[in-house]
């Protein structure tokens, strides 16, 4: 069995690099997926949740570049690579944004960066900037370039779009797997014993298919609390009822095909027959609506967020930067907004057209 297994997969594989469209979808998701992992290790602001702020440099258009003194803080940690590599590394310096410097005796005097048109003195001692290292004063004066832009905190809005990754794949991740876990087991009852397991699990279906997903997900939400862990949960228990409904209607029709009937003849159990029989007969429309809940979650993730009831701040999510910098749409700087939108318009995108690739391979009378 284990050689048609593989020869099957080879096949699959042969007919999903023909589809060019499922190709870029691949290629984007995993380039998504690589962003996500080492995120804190490309980000240009590696701090946690990439919130360095720095007011004084708020809406500023891609490209911007500002100079800063970087004074050494009090508040330095020194953590594992693991912890620097999942979490970020905490800030342990003042950037103090400057438009100029002069070094006079022992002193550094600044003109600090208060707007494009205002500038104050101010001055430090130079044993202070450098922790009594005078020889390394210019190592402290630092040009950061912000390639798209800062949002309205000054935050460098590459990298928390980079961060921001992190929460849509994991989103869609635990919400595909809590959809497909309960709509499988439901959907698959439902279809072989039919009768009143049938009756009852479409009950439940047809209540929960009856209230708005947007209003499910406030309501469970609400009662489990405002959170990272909890939005994933709710976006899941409200996307196993399109699963389970593929489902219940794959299996009512596999059931009864020959293969089926002579394992029943043989005496095998009915897990058997479900688990080793009819699932894997049933696998590409799985994968095509695994997609598809996937591309949703990683949409109602981001509208909730822009509601204010998703991921909070300061922690980066695509929609809540949206809700953070919309208001510029209409004023200087829209591209704060639009490109986390483009961002969620792109990775949906990639899952849509990886899920109608992958759903042409598995068919093998497209072959």
């Amino acid at each position: 069995m284990d050689q048609p297994d593989f020869s099957f997969k080879a096949d699959m594989w042969k007919r999903l690099k023909k589809n060019r469209a499922a190709l870029f979808g691949l290629v984007i998701i995993i380039i998504a997926v690589l962003v996500s992992v080492f995120g804190y290790v490309i980000a240009p602001d590696n701090s946690p949740n990439a919130d360095l702020q720095t007011v004084e440099i708020q809406a500023k258009k891609p490209g911007y570049s500002q100079q800063f003194l970087k004074i050494p803080g009090n508040n330095a940690t020194d953590a594992g690579w693991f912890k620097h590599f999942t979490s970020g590394r905490k800030n342990g310096f003042q950037w103090v944004p400057i438009k100029g410097y002069q070094i006079k005796g022992d002193s550094l005097m600044i003109n600090k960066f208060i707007d494009d048109d205002t500038t104050v003195v101010q001055y430090y001692s130079i044993n202070q900037v450098t922790n009594n290292d005078p020889a390394t004063i210019q190592k402290n004066i630092i040009t950061k370039k912000y390639r798209l832009g800062t949002d309205k905190f000054g935050r460098d809005i590459l990298s928390r779009l980079i961060i921001g990754t992190r929460v849509s794949l994991a989103v869609g991740l635990i919400a595909v797997l809590i959809s497909l876990s309960l709509g499988i087991i439901l959907g698959a009852l439902a279809g072989y014993y039919r009768g009143w397991v049938d009756e009852v699990i479409m009950w439940l279906i047809n209540v929960t298919w009856s209230i708005p997903t947007l209003l499910l997900v406030f309501a469970i939400t609400m009662a489990m609390g405002k959170g990272f862990w909890q939005i994933f949960i709710a976006v899941g228990l409200t996307m196993w009822v399109s699963v389970a409904r593929l489902i219940r209607g794959q299996v009512m029709a596999i059931k009864e095909m020959e293969y089926v009937q002579a394992a029943r003849a043989l005496g095998l159990t009915d897990s058997r027959i479900i688990l080793r029989h009819i699932l894997p007969n049933i696998l590409g429309p799985v994968m095509v609506i695994a997609a598809g809940n996937f591309a949703t979650a990683i949409i109602v993730e981001a509208g909730l967020s822009f509601l204010g009831i998703g991921i909070q701040p300061p922690q980066p999510s695509w929609g809540l930067m949206i809700k953070e910098n919309y208001n510029f749409i209409i004023t200087h700087n829209p591209l704060l907004a639009l490109i986390p939108g483009f961002a969620i318009m792109l990775l949906v995108l990639a899952f849509n057209l990886l899920g109608n690739g992958l759903r042409d391979a598995v068919d093998v009378k497209e072959a």
